[in-house]
């Protein structure tokens, strides 16, 4: 996702070259690259799952946006656990402990499909984001240890293009295999033993895109345990639990935390509608499937982004580039949400494309002259990734009390004019 880049507060001590020669590192770095990959472009195959469970469960879009929320409220409960756990055990097996969970929580998909319970589809989500959650904690520093300081920024970004290739791939295989047919019949002309049977069968395709992808960890996780002692020198220092929150009292760290807050609950509010969106008569009329992939749009957007405004912000000041994108996103937001057709439709997507520079630029606004402090500033920024529960249900709810999902996009843009503000107060230098 567009905010792969959230540090942890785990701190490290960088091993000498003589404890990782260069062929440890090279093939180290090749399974952290597959970290990115995985965790990015699982977390945005929710937006694929949303419309398959919202049609099989006849749910409307509050509870269709708890997918949302129980997967990040893992950010708020298990990101400072999770660095514990990495702090205790290090970061080669902290990566497996991770792999682990997300592939127990695919497995549970198949208890969830058997009984045809939306409560257990929401437990595995939670528990696949437990996972997640521990993997990313891991994965941002790891990739810094692994060669020289001069080259970390480089290797960082090079990590980052992986996480937005996954976003961009996994949309486009999990529409074709969850949404990829539809029965007759829909859940809303049936009822009791019917009805459940005809969720046990069309949960199969969600079910069996999910035991390929706990084929596929089970196989990085044990790659990544057969180096987990090549990692030499590694050193944590402990932190101190909650004790960063004092920082939201310094204004511009408060001001930014609550940014990327509203920043990760719009981006995930707008791509969990995509599909509903598109599907309308008066903006696409598309079906499940067609829709689906166009959600690689979305994600490509911000992959494509990354690297223009990687140049931009050389010569431009990261504030007024914020502000700038966040007027363009609420810009296209009104198009969208005033057109028809493919206009209607395509100006949504295109918000990808303006979100692609905002998580690292409101993250190193924020942290700016933290100084030894910056530890506790990137975990309190770490949880406030839970936007991405709150923000998006809120969103379902206002399209379900309005009767209107472009109603409903008001609140994305008002974060993102939220955003605009912070990016205008933040725009000359600490």
């Amino acid at each position: 996702m567009a905010f792969s880049t959230t540090q942890t507060n785990v701190t490290h001590q960088e091993p000498s070259q003589d404890d990782a020669p260069q062929g440890k590192i090279l093939g180290l770095q090749v399974f952290v690259f597959a970290l990115f990959f995985i965790f990015g472009g699982i977390t945005s195959l929710n937006d694929v799952i949303i419309p398959k469970l919202k049609e099989l469960f006849t749910l409307n879009f509050t509870q269709a946006m708890l997918v949302q929320f129980c997967f990040f409220t893992a950010y708020l409960l298990v990101g400072i656990p999770g660095a514990r756990l990495v702090q205790r055990v290090g970061y080669m097996r902290g990566a497996v402990i991770g792999l682990l969970l997300m592939m127990t929580g695919c497995l549970l998909f198949i208890p969830a499909s058997h009984y045809a319970t939306y409560g257990l589809f929401l437990f595995a989500l939670f528990v696949l984001a437990s996972g997640v959650v521990i993997v990313q904690v891991v994965a941002n520093p790891l990739i810094s240890l692994l060669g020289r300081a001069d080259t970390a920024h480089s290797r960082l970004t090079f990590a980052q293009a992986f996480n937005s290739l996954g976003t961009f791939l996994f949309p486009l295989v999990g529409a074709t295999l969850i949404l990829g047919s539809l029965a007759a019949v829909s859940a809303d002309q049936l009822s009791g033993a019917a009805l459940d049977e005809y969720r046990r069968a069309e949960s199969q395709a969600i079910v069996h895109a999910y035991l390929g992808l706990a084929a596929a960890l089970a196989v990085v996780a044990g790659a990544v345990w057969l180096f987990r002692n090549r990692l030499r020198g590694e050193k944590h220092e402990a932190s101190h639990g909650l004790a960063g929150l004092n920082l939201l009292k310094r204004p511009r760290f408060g001001f930014g935390a609550l940014c990327i807050f509203l920043y990760v609950g719009a981006e995930v509010s707008i791509g969990s509608l995509i599909v509903s969106y598109l599907m309308l008569p008066e903006v696409m009329g598309l079906d499940e499937q067609p829709a689906g992939k166009l959600i690689a749009l979305y994600w490509g957007g911000a992959m494509v982004g990354r690297f223009i405004g990687s140049l931009v912000l050389r010569f431009v000041s990261p504030g007024l580039v914020l502000a700038g994108v966040a007027l363009g996103a609420i810009t296209l937001i009104i198009i969208s949400a005033n057109a028809t057709g493919t206009t209607a439709g395509y100006s949504l997507l295109a918000i990808g494309l303006m979100n692609s520079i905002m998580f690292p630029t409101i993250f190193s606004l924020a942290s700016e002259k933290l100084g030894p402090r910056a530890a506790d500033g990137s975990g309190i920024i770490n949880v406030a990734i839970f936007g991405g529960a709150v923000v998006p249900l809120a969103t379902g709810a206002l399209a379900d009390l309005s009767g209107s999902i472009a109603m409903a996009l008001a609140l994305p843009a008002l974060c993102y004019a939220v955003i605009g503000s912070f990016g205008i107060f933040a725009r000359r230098p600490a």
